[in-house]
């Protein structure tokens, strides 16, 4: 059983169980596209744009083109968690710490899912037939730290010129701007804009609110914090931009929880979590990186 659990013994006068400071659970799964598969691999299958012919004389043959199709091998790799409730354990405490364990192991499940979508976002996808060919994630998608914006201003954090520029690469890519678009970002990253963005500019009253939870919508972004985002070899942080067709998630099987006894170990409380997941990036067009120095 957990060797922590004596921290909750009657003698610590304490009728409940406090979380420690974590994230609670996922933050980003509600923001790619997701699917459920059956077996190791899955994928996301595509289709490519075609281009129509002018008619140039009566009668001609029916046209024939060929409509392209793609697609993104997804790997499922398993997650579980496991704790033990000794019933002398409940005996000494005041609470029966059974459902705290199953809450703990819930959020350490969404935080697992969060990495794999996060981890995917800049990886290595695989792609063809068979998700044989390896593609990585192109240096046009990407913002580097010193971008310049406009006057000539140099800001190595996050910014509002960032953000256009990480709006400019999406649209010109014809990502539909009716579909959600995200940002996954760090509070140092929330805090950059506010301290980038002039009183007197427009963007103030919207980054203030950004700042103050009144909004998480700015510039065509829907924000998402999350202090789990990756580092490169510099230790810039990788903002990840992104529309929700961009990124995918398959789930081989749903985090699920059981609660039983084990006769193994003296009848105690066995909270056990399991899940079967992979996380793809879809298309390179839809993924922006945007690089912040966080020193």
């Amino acid at each position: 059983m957990s060797n922590q659990i004596t921290t909750a013994f009657v003698q610590q006068y304490s009728a409940n169980v406090m979380h420690l400071l974590q994230q609670k659970g996922s933050r980003l799964r509600g923001s790619v596209g997701s699917m459920s598969v059956k077996g190791k691999n899955a994928y996301f299958d595509q289709i490519g744009a075609t281009t129509a012919q002018k008619v140039t004389s009566r009668h001609a043959d029916s046209p024939l083109i060929h409509t392209p199709h793609d697609r993104r091998r997804v790997s499922l790799v398993d997650y579980d968690w496991g704790d033990l409730v000794d019933d002398f354990d409940k005996i000494r405490t005041l609470i029966d710490p059974t459902s705290a364990y199953a809450l703990n192991a819930a959020w350490a499940m969404g935080r697992a899912i969060d990495d794999e979508i996060i981890a995917a976002a800049f990886g290595t996808a695989y792609t063809g037939e068979t998700g044989s060919t390896s593609v990585a994630f192109p240096s046009s998608q990407q913002i580097a730290v010193n971008y310049v914006e406009s006057g000539g201003a140099v800001n190595s954090g996050l910014t509002i010129g960032k953000l256009r520029n990480a709006k400019e690469i999406l649209d010109a890519a014809e990502v539909d701007p009716s579909e959600s678009r995200y940002i996954a970002c760090s509070a140092k990253q929330i805090h950059d804009l506010l301290q980038t963005t002039e009183v007197t500019s427009s963007d103030y009253n919207s980054v203030k609110a950004l700042v103050q939870g009144d909004v998480n919508s700015f510039m065509g972004f829907n924000f998402v914090r999350s202090e789990r985002l990756l580092t490169d070899a510099s230790d810039y942080r990788r903002v990840i931009c992104w529309n929700k067709g961009g990124l995918g998630l398959a789930l081989g099987k749903e985090p699920t929880s059981k609660i039983t006894e084990r006769a193994d170990k003296r009848y105690s409380t066995y909270v056990y979590y399991a899940m079967s997941i992979g996380s793809t990036r879809v298309e390179e067009e839809r993924v922006v990186e945007i690089k912040c120095l966080e020193a």
